[in-house]
């Protein structure tokens, strides 16, 4: 987890930061995380013998600075790296970096965190209920995802894993490159929290030929019939509304399904109309969340 954010600036910015560190440091103590204000060296001959201590003494570092040459450095290192611009480095050259930021001040410690899991390739956590964790999937979740999947009432009504294990994990990468970091959003693993256990998977994806955001989830038969269904299902709903801002989200229900059915009705899904997908036929529910 962040454990430091070093800001690591030219001698311009250096100055501004260093009268009003202590509007960053408000945000980021609360959680344990310390901010570290350090200058770049005008020249490569002046040596980086003071970042180079702190790098041996701090782990867990998101490092933010708006040098290039300094950045070029810290990438050839593999360290976490963001870049602050502004109106004194806009001819510089940052091609490589993936994330950067024009105001530090306007910053909340959860963006901070964010970025500094995404490039460390770690998992967001989303949202805690009563029982139960709900956070990104990771490739290590694969083969609990096979457990689960493995019993034929799973997959009666929606689509199984891979075959191949080998392509479920090329899958699953992907997925993470490429949907929770463009979309911030996905199909997230279900943890109980009084054991740790993976018990299901549940999110919001986008679905081809449709537009409002899609709820999907399933939980282990050894737990269903718990109401974790619905209390996960309550979560994200909440989350989508606060978070992420939606205006509506849908479920497609297979017609056969009368178990989701009846926890569409529960959790305040209004029946909109009958739906063909790939042949299937489906009831498609909608809930609306913000006021239009």
């Amino acid at each position: 987890m962040l454990k430091c954010i070093l800001l690591f600036l030219s001698e311009y910015y250096y100055k501004i930061v260093l009268e009003r560190i202590e509007e960053i440091r408000e945000k980021t103590e609360p959680y344990g995380v310390e901010v570290l204000l350090e200058k770049v060296p005008r020249t490569l001959e002046d040596g980086l013998t003071d970042y180079e201590g702190i790098m041996e003494r701090i782990k867990n570092t998101l490092i933010i600075t708006d040098d290039a040459r300094t950045v070029d450095k810290l990438l050839k290192e593999k360290r976490y790296v963001v870049v602050l611009y502004h109106e004194r480095n806009r001819q510089q050259c940052f091609p490589a970096v993936r994330y950067g930021v024009e105001d530090l001040f306007q910053l909340e410690y959860q963006s901070f965190e964010q970025v500094y899991l995404r490039l460390a390739g770690l998992p967001w956590e989303i949202l805690r209920t009563e029982r139960l964790l709900v956070r990104e999937s990771t490739l290590e979740d694969v083969e609990e995802f096979y457990r689960i999947y493995s019993d034929p009432s799973i997959t009666r009504y929606m689509e199984d894993l891979y075959k191949d294990k080998d392509a479920e994990k090329a899958y699953m990468q992907s997925y993470i490159d490429q949907i929770y970091g463009f979309y911030g959003y996905g199909l997230w693993t279900v943890i109980l929290k009084e054991n740790g256990r993976i018990i299901g998977r549940a999110g919001l994806s986008v679905r081809e030929g449709y537009e409002i955001p899609e709820l999907g989830f399933l939980i282990d038969v050894s737990y269903q019939r718990r109401g974790l269904g619905f209390e996960v299902c309550s979560g994200i709903l909440k989350y989508a509304e606060e978070e992420l801002e939606f205006e509506k989200v849908q479920a497609l229900v297979d017609e056969r399904n009368m178990a989701s059915i009846g926890l569409m009705k529960k959790l305040g899904f209004a029946f909109e109309k009958d739906v063909k997908v790939n042949e299937q036929d489906y009831r498609l529910y909608i809930k609306k969340l913000l006021t239009e």
